[in-house]
């Protein structure tokens, strides 16, 4: 009886399924509201130098007297005629700004006036939040097959906690920096710890399913609110105050959650792995006779896997199939995490407000979800993964096309194509999540992750570089990202399918998964081909029990 017949026996879509799942949604919100802490309080809204000629006076004239110049935001004036509209240029600096506050909301940026010659600051805080995502991805990962999951995820967000409460008193860039480097150490392993945790205990149907859901629903809502509880407050420190508190509620998780059974057993701790699947069939109500835990654990010594789980991560590197199949997850994990920092991120210059923008791709996220679940049970996750990078490239592409062609684009036209791109890249990211995970054998799960996440944190340093090309060339960033999608798409054809495969627990197994797979394999029914496992696994028991 192996971990996945006796995981069945225990209940493994029943009510303790169900608390992971609510668990994980709670925890999507909160990490949704922690991880765009960074725009919301960033948000820059319309501003010109200056003048006291320009008390008074509506934004609309101000903005009509500033769009004569080249730069209008930090262009200062000598001499206004508000008659005719007519201004003289002063060869000063600005030194003091009028901002048009986007509903009111004060952001760190207009206070400390990091605008213009200044505007600089801000995206180093940025980048010092990715360098934290980095580090703190890579140490948790490592904790997380050290010391468990829940004790690594609990860390994880403590820290966003602090970075985010430390925040509030940074009056400088030096200060700035290091509380963003903190906050950022929360980034990703404030999630997907707990997303392993859901995976290894849930059945597959309900692993698509469930978590797709939980994740589009409440991310969807973290976002939201995450805007509109900046518009409440009014205020940035006000508002990191709101999103830092709700990271303390992880704490609850240490009582609430089992650790990773699977993750015991490879740590070679089988009672106390037997010891959390007893927690999980109490609580679901379920008696699994004395019989039944010595199968188990029989199953467990016979095939001596407590000895072959003990694996290290350099163990995977040395395995030729398996190391292909990592390095290939790997280009691609980091490929779209750069594409989606990009593309949810930008919601400003759109012609309208910030805030709005913030709620309105947020919204894509539910619909995303339950698309994404829909493909995956239908294609697989191979399929779903390349089909939604190759949908996203051509409307991504038709986007750079659009601003290309025209200098003055309309409002409607762009925010249209940016909620179709963001749409896209949300199942594209689900989609690479999953497939992702299911990938890497659960000895090596966290350190392979975290590894994955540290090297999409590391090439998403260069995501404030490729939207800086458009400064030069409109459509270079949209074409940029096509041509990721596109190679993406093209990688992921050379990876193994995953969905209703026994997924491999050790190194060993890992190596032989998919071996004899071809890149076209994916497109025959998933129905036939869990047919074919099953027919397979079967003959192969019937050959060892000869």
């Amino acid at each position: 009886m192996d971990f996945d017949e006796i995981l069945a026996k225990c209940g493994n879509s029943n009510r303790y399924q169900y608390l992971l799942l609510a668990l994980y949604s709670v925890l999507m919100f909160v990490t949704a509201m922690h991880n765009f802490s960074q725009n919301v309080i960033g948000f820059v809204p319309d501003h010109w130098c200056y003048h006291e000629q320009l008390e008074g006076i509506s934004f609309a004239q101000i903005k009509a007297i500033y769009n004569q110049f080249e730069k209008p935001s930090c262009t200062r004036l000598a001499t206004i005629d508000l008659i005719t509209g007519n201004a003289t240029i002063s060869p000063d600096r600005c030194d003091r700004w009028i901002y048009n506050y986007d509903f009111g909301f004060r952001s760190m940026n207009t206070e400390l006036n990091w605008v213009c010659d200044d505007a600089y600051k801000a995206p180093v805080g940025q980048s010092l939040f990715f360098v934290g995502s980095m580090c703190g991805t890579l140490i948790f990962g490592f904790l997380g097959d050290k010391i468990g999951r829940i004790k690594s995820l609990i860390l994880a967000n403590f820290c966003g906690f602090v970075g985010d409460f430390a925040t509030i008193f940074a009056d400088n860039l030096t200060t700035f920096s290091i509380t963003r480097f903190i906050s950022g150490l929360a980034v990703d392993a404030n999630s997907y710890l707990m997303f392993i945790l859901v995976l290894e205990y849930v059945s597959p149907k309900l692993r698509n399913t469930g978590l797709n859901m939980s994740m589009g629903i409440f991310y969807s809502l973290g976002m939201i609110c995450s805007s509109w509880i900046a518009v409440w407050v009014g205020h940035w420190r006000k508002y990191l105050l709101c999103s830092s508190m709700p990271l303390l509620l992880t704490i609850l998780f240490y009582f609430l959650v089992q650790e990773s059974a699977q993750w015991l057993i490879t740590r070679n701790n089988l009672d106390g792995a037997v010891q959390r699947l007893q927690h999980v069939a109490q609580f679901n109500k379920q008696r699994i006779s004395e019989s039944d835990w010595d199968a188990f654990r029989s199953y467990c010594q016979k095939s001596k896997q407590l000895k072959q789980q003990d694996d290290k991560f350099t163990d995977l590197l040395k395995t030729p199939h398996l190391r292909g199949i990592f390095i290939q997850m790997i280009i691609v994990f980091m490929s779209m995490t750069v594409c989606y920092n990009i593309m949810s991120r930008n919601v400003e210059g759109l012609g309208i407000s910030a805030f709005i923008m913030f709620s309105l791709t947020a919204l894509t996220l539910p619909p995303s979800g339950i698309l994404q679940a829909k493909i995956q049970d239908r294609f697989g996750r191979k399929g779903s993964s390349i089909s939604s990078m190759l949908l996203t490239g051509v409307f991504t592409a038709a986007s750079g096309i659009a601003l290309s062609l025209s200098q003055h684009p309309s409002v409607t036209l762009l925010v249209t194509l940016n909620i179709i791109a963001r749409f896209g890249i949300s199942v594209c990211f689900g989609s690479t999540l999953l497939f992702s995970t299911e990938l890497v054998p659960t000895s090596v799960r966290s350190r392979g992750l975290s590894l994955a996440h540290v090297a999409g944190a590391a090439f998403s340093l260069l995501s404030p570089y490729i939207m800086h090309l458009g400064t030069y060339y409109r459509a270079a960033p949209s074409i940029i990202l096509c041509l990721i999608f596109f190679a993406c798409a093209y990688v992921c054809l050379l990876l193994p399918e995953t969905a209703n495969r026994k997924l491999p627990l050790t190194v060993k197994e890992g190596e032989h998964f998919g071996e004899e797979e071809r890149m076209f394999d994916f497109l025959r029914s998933t129905k036939t081909k869990a047919t074919v496992d099953a027919q397979q696994e079967a003959d192969t028991r019937q050959k060892l029990m000869s």
